[in-house]
């Protein structure tokens, strides 16, 4: 068995070149099918419908046509509009409305599944999660692109009804890869973009655009939101026609218009002269040139009136910091925990105004109790949506632009590093004990970084940035580990140059994610220019060429290049010992590397001796539950049944396992590894048939 590297320990948080632990890892055997489903399956959590929602009927109508008339291909409508139209609004109402529909012989769902697609990734986490509760093969194996891809084998095989909506989509050819088919009776594909391409049309797709609200819809809006408010006197129809025309009949700027005035007892003529008055100032809080959809303008001018409100009726002073924290994330949703990290909480202590006239580094602390009222401000003026004070927290693109447009330059990079450190901190680890709450770091990560760059790069790389790799392989998705590490090592490249040795960290990870991908050829090249580069830049006894030199040795493992493994693994382990101590992290990973190229290369007894070691070594220094010490526990057990000492293989097989289940859990890459190796030590106890 080939020995491979393992990703947990990607990336470090000073950029050096990643530690590569040489674990062995076995094929899983595929997990049977469930039989028992609990229909119906529900997948995803739709947005709650705004109030005053409004039906958007001749667009319903469009949609119901565009269905009728599809013939014998997969239903699959895709709305198209500019942000604030209420696009996902739309189609959260016709989810809703087909979900609580009672299920008969013709009419109502088996399944829905609602998908953020602003990030592929987030679609295949939740085609997995699909994939898991329809109990299909390799649903719960912790693989979740090898469990996407059974969802989407499974859809034209079924009979039950089904509707798969993708909210957001940003880059349609991303996308297209995991665009469900099926069998056109049963499914219904509902998407929506701001995009316009000729991937979302054709092949059964048609673009339906929606655009802003008709006068009557605006007029219709803002009498019934102030109405159900139990305001009807605040409601002025010749005002409210002039309102809506000067906010562009946008809906997003109309929400945040009617929650101020609800909020402040202001009627629909009043809060006309205060947007009219606060639109001399846009000039510096929004240039001209940021406004590129249009009618970023009003949305602007109607949040700074929210914004004054806001601060005005805040008591803890730290609704408006944590509107600019919020702006910088992913809009589809983040955990609201990410804002009582500790990071977090330290930020706002000093960000807010100074109590009696105290200093601000006397500030006292702040309290989660403070920050959830900061929060429920924020959900009272229609700045963000919370269906409950612990689920993800939403924004809507524009308003969150808005914001970051008044975010001042010089507080920008210290926001964006104080949430990436919240990103980091919040992280499982591993992945699979929690993986929906990974994947939704993940694509809030990447979001954080589009909006803020360079602020996560400088002066030195951010940890957050190089996590989101390690996750993404951890998770099985390697091609896009790959995609996202060519970007990593792009950008290194252009902002440090070829002499840096971040860029050979950068140069490591995609390495990393090469093998992984099983791409071992190309893991193996960078693997090498790695090791040349941190020899020239830091010198031939730096911790990082250690590492690399490391690292190199497995990757020649790994392509059967066992001689040269072993003459590397042997030089690195004597160096780490010379130069950092026999007790080092990384001289046991080196001593633990080692083992597994002897392993490989059939020196056997060596093997076993030198996995001895390792793993006492690790049970003394890291203690026996380190993630670091079951792996050389597991590669032991493997040299022992290569060594032909089968009953203690199988033994340690079995305690690695049980181990492995108790602290990684039973979906992480090394429980999986573990199963595999036992399954394998049982097989040699068994004799061969005959």
């Amino acid at each position: 068995m080939a020995a491979e590297r393992r990703t947990g320990q990607k990336a470090r948080t000073q950029g050096n070149v990643t530690q590569i632990a040489g674990d062995v890892h076995l094929q899983v055997p595929p997990q049977a099918a469930r039989t028992e489903v609990d229909w119906p399956v529900w997948v995803g959590k739709i947005p709650q419908l705004a109030a005053a929602f409004q039906p958007r009927t001749p667009v319903r109508e469009a949609i119901a046509r565009a269905r009728a008339e599809s013939g014998d291909v997969v239903l699959s409508q895709v709305l198209a509009g500019d942000g604030g139209v209420g696009k996902s609004q739309l189609a959260a109402a016709l989810a809703r409305e087909l979900r609580d529909q009672e299920r008969s012989a013709d009419s109502g769902l088996d399944l829905l599944v609602w998908a953020n697609a602003t990030d592929p990734d987030q679609i295949i986490t939740a085609y997995a999660d699909a994939a898991d509760r329809l109990g299909l093969p390799g649903g719960a194996s912790g693989d979740i692109a090898a469990a996407a891809e059974a969802f989407l084998t499974w859809l034209p095989t079924t009979d039950r009804r089904w509707l798969i909506v993708l909210d957001d989509i940003t880059d349609p050819e991303a996308v297209d890869a995991w665009w469900p088919d099926g069998n056109h009776r049963t499914g219904w594909v509902l998407a929506t973009t701001r995009r316009s391409d000729a991937l979302l049309s054709g092949q059964g797709r048609k673009l339906i655009r929606l655009d802003l609200y008709t006068p009557e819809e605006a007029r219709a809006y803002l009498q019934r939101r102030l109405t159900d408010a139990g305001h009807p006197g605040l409601y002025d129809a010749e005002a409210a026609d002039v309102l809506a025309e000067e906010l562009g009949r946008l809906p997003l700027g109309l929400g945040h218009a009617a929650a101020y005035m609800i909020n402040k007892r202001c009627g629909v003529g009043d809060y006309l002269r205060l947007f009219r008055d606060t639109g001399n100032a846009l000039g510096d809080l929004l240039p001209p040139s940021a406004d590129a959809e249009g009618y970023g303008r009003p949305v602007t001018t109607a949040l700074l009136v929210s914004r004054d409100a806001v601060r005005a009726a805040d008591p803890t002073g730290l609704a408006w910091p944590l509107l600019q924290f919020i702006a910088l994330m992913d809009p589809m949703g983040h955990p609201a925990e990410l804002w009582t990290t500790e990071p977090v909480r330290e930020f706002l202590r000093t960000a807010r105004p100074a109590r009696r006239r105290r200093l601000r580094k006397h500030q006292p602390a702040v309290t989660e109790d403070e920050i959830g009222v900061a929060l429920e401000y924020l959900r009272t003026y229609a700045l963000i949506t919370q269906d409950t004070a612990r689920a993800p927290i939403r924004v809507h693109a524009l308003t969150a632009r808005a914001v970051r447009e008044t975010v001042d330059a010089q507080v920008l990079p210290h926001l964006a590093r104080t949430a990436a450190d919240a990103v980091v901190r919040l992280w499982p680890y591993p992945d699979q004990h929690d993986l929906d709450l990974s994947a939704s770091l993940r694509a809030n990560a990447m979001m954080l970084d589009n909006h803020t760059f360079p602020c996560l790069w400088q002066p030195a790389t951010h940890p957050c940035v190089y996590r989101v790799s390690v996750s993404l392989t951890s998770v099985g998705l390697t091609e896009q580990a790959v995609e996202y590490d060519r970007r990593v090592l792009r950008r290194t490249l252009e902002l440090r140059g070829p002499d840096h040795r971040d860029l050979t960290h950068a140069k490591n990870n995609l390495g990393v994610s090469y093998t992984e991908a099983g791409r071992h050829e190309e893991g193996l090249e960078l693997a090498e220019q790695v090791l040349a580069d941190c020899e020239r830049i830091v010198g031939p006894d730096h911790s990082n060429t250690l590492t690399a030199r490391n690292n190199l040795a497995v990757a020649y493992t790994q392509a059967g290049r066992h001689e040269e493994a072993v003459e590397l693994a042997e030089q690195t382990m004597a160096d780490c010992e010379r130069i950092l101590g026999p007790e080092h992290p990384d001289t046991l990973t080196a001593c633990n590397t080692l083992a597994a190229s002897y392993s490989e290369a059939g020196r056997h007894e060596e093997a076993v001796e030198l996995s001895e070691r390792a793993v006492a070594d690790r049970v003394r220094i890291l203690g026996p539950d380190h993630p670091n010490t079951l792996t050389s526990r597991n590669n032991l057990s493997v040299c022992y049944g290569e060594a032909g000492r089968h009953a203690e293989a199988l033994q340690l097989a079995e305690q690695v396992l049980a181990d492995c289940e108790r602290i990684l859990g039973p979906e992480h890459p090394d429980t999986r590894i573990a199963h595999s190796n036992l399954a394998r030590a049982r097989r040699a106890q068994t004799p061969p048939e005959g």
